[in-house]
């Protein structure tokens, strides 16, 4: 199963072998663009935002409890000054969006190894990244009666005065656009900064992953998270998360879950266009749906074969008991070949929609 945070996911997969610069401003990089970007703390007359200080407070205490703290960093200070030569102690509390910036940009002390130092840290950059993406997701779910509570509004409102031109609905709709706009490019300046950093690192749809290859990265893997962070693709982008987490950390049939994101992909398609008969046995009943000219051949004869074949020798034997025959075994490579393949039809079939 996905682990909440990075530094569980990649317990037992090393990336740092100590603390360089490059993991020094990484940190920093990614903590700004979360305070800066995502979350800003204070508005412009310097005052504390109450919506930021319950997200950031929210980050505080899901992390903490991750790490089995009571905080990330101390929630208070104290310090003595000295005034008509008597020494007074100065206390107070922190602020959530000090404590954790407290706590990913500590100077490293070598009480912990720099692998975990820099994974516990990111884990936070990531969890901010989920957050948002949360918000977005239920800004965009919402945004149709949200325009049509405000156009309803604006009808019922009696029109009295100067009135400002425009439907308030497009008014909306177009800050909901700048709004996930303005995220996907902080996700791609984090992405940006990983490699920068020379860490094989990639942010998407709410986890950050190792991906080893910057060509297939640019591809494949970025337009794939792109298409599948949408929540009708939700099982799909699971699967492939699953699987993306068992290859890294070496655990038991990492092709299967690709298999199964395709699986799934080629699934919601058929019921999107309804051509599901509700009589499929198996994903090569989805494939000839997909194949039939009754329903416009949304795939040809040589695309089911490749399919048919792949479910066959592949995601078959990984997904049943071998019986009397060898348990299939796929070397390193193959098993990256799979997860790319699954990514590069699931994303073809996305966009064939």
């Amino acid at each position: 199963m996905l682990t909440d945070i990075f530094a569980y996911r990649y317990l037992e997969n090393p990336i740092w072998d100590n603390f360089r610069e490059n993991a020094r401003r990484l940190l920093v990089q990614g903590f700004r663009i979360v305070a800066e970007q995502l979350f800003p703390y204070y508005d412009t007359n310097g005052k504390e935002k109450p919506e930021a200080k319950a997200i950031w407070d929210g980050l505080n205490k899901k992390l903490a409890m991750e790490l089995g703290l009571e905080d990330l960093s101390s929630p208070t200070y104290g310090y003595y000054t000295e005034w008509n030569g008597n020494k007074h102690w100065t206390r107070g509390s922190w602020p959530k969006v000090k404590v954790c910036e407290n706590f990913v940009l500590a100077t490293y002390d070598g009480s912990m190894s720099a692998d975990q130092f820099v994974k516990e840290r990111l884990s936070f950059i990531e969890l901010a990244f989920r957050q948002q993406e949360e918000i977005l997701s239920t800004l965009n779910a919402s945004l149709d009666r949200r325009v049509q509570e405000s156009e309803l509004a604006a009808k019922m409102k009696p029109n009295r005065g100067m009135r400002l031109p425009g439907n308030p609905g497009d008014g909306l709709r177009t800050w909901n656009q700048t709004q996930n706009e303005m995220f996907r490019a902080s996700c791609n300046e984090l992405n940006e900064r990983f490699r920068r950093s020379r860490v094989k690192l990639h942010y998407h749809n709410g986890f950050i992953q190792i991906s080893e290859d910057e060509a297939v990265t640019r591809e494949i893997e970025q337009p794939f998270w792109n298409l599948v962070g949408d929540p009708m693709w939700q099982s799909v982008d699971h699967d492939m998360k699953e699987a993306i987490d068992l290859r890294d950390s070496g655990g038991r049939d990492p092709a299967l879950f690709a298999a199964k994101a395709l699986e799934s992909a080629i699934k919601i398609i058929s019921c999107a266009k309804c051509w599901t008969r509700g009589n499929e046995k198996g994903a090569a009943n989805y494939i000839d749906n997909l194949r039939a000219k009754a329903n416009g051949e949304f795939i040809n004869s040589w695309e089911r074969e490749s399919l048919v074949e792949f479910f066959s020798k592949v995601r078959n034997p990984l997904g049943h008991g071998a019986g009397s025959q060898p348990i299939p075994e796929l070397s390193a490579p193959q098993t990256d070949w799979v997860i790319e393949f699954c990514m590069i039809w699931i994303k073809n079939l996305i966009r064939r929609l």
